[in-house]
């Protein structure tokens, strides 16, 4: 999903693991797309790491950037979806699209942990969500 929306957005975007990401990457970025797995009804553990290790540096940094965000899910998203909100709420950041979540509908131990494909419809989506975030950017919207 990411390296989609990446695609999308070309060369105005930089794609960063949520590992190798942090307050400096943060402070670079004039918009953010996040995009996770959502695991339990929560974002993945990595994510919230991200979140944990960045949120204090950049707080009153970063306000009224561009967020949006793009979730793998099993079921629904919402949690994770949510909770990016609550902290992109604390950071003060302006939601620019509405949440894209892909349902991958992986109900059992064996789809849960089986590699997961994006459809055309979806990774189409994604590339959308990408471009229409940089070019918001480029135009000056967001």
């Amino acid at each position: 999903m990411a390296r989609a929306a990446k695609d999308g957005a070309g060369d105005r975007a930089r794609l960063l693991y949520c590992d190798d990401a942090g307050p400096d990457d943060l402070l670079r970025a004039a918009a953010y797309l996040f995009v996770c797995p959502e695991n339990l009804a929560t974002m993945s553990g990595a994510m919230k790491e991200f979140f944990d290790r960045s949120y204090y540096p950049v707080l009153g940094r970063i306000e009224g950037r561009a967020f949006a965000t793009a979730i793998a899910a099993g079921s629904d998203g919402e949690g994770a979806t949510r909770q990016i909100d609550r902290i992109a709420q604390g950071w003060r950041l302006k939601r620019v699209a509405d949440p894209l979540i892909v349902n991958f509908a992986a109900q059992t131990p064996e789809a849960i942990l089986a590699a997961k494909t994006l459809g055309h419809p979806d990774a189409t989506a994604c590339c959308e969500l990408g471009s229409a975030l940089a070019e918001g950017m480029v135009l000056g919207i967001f």
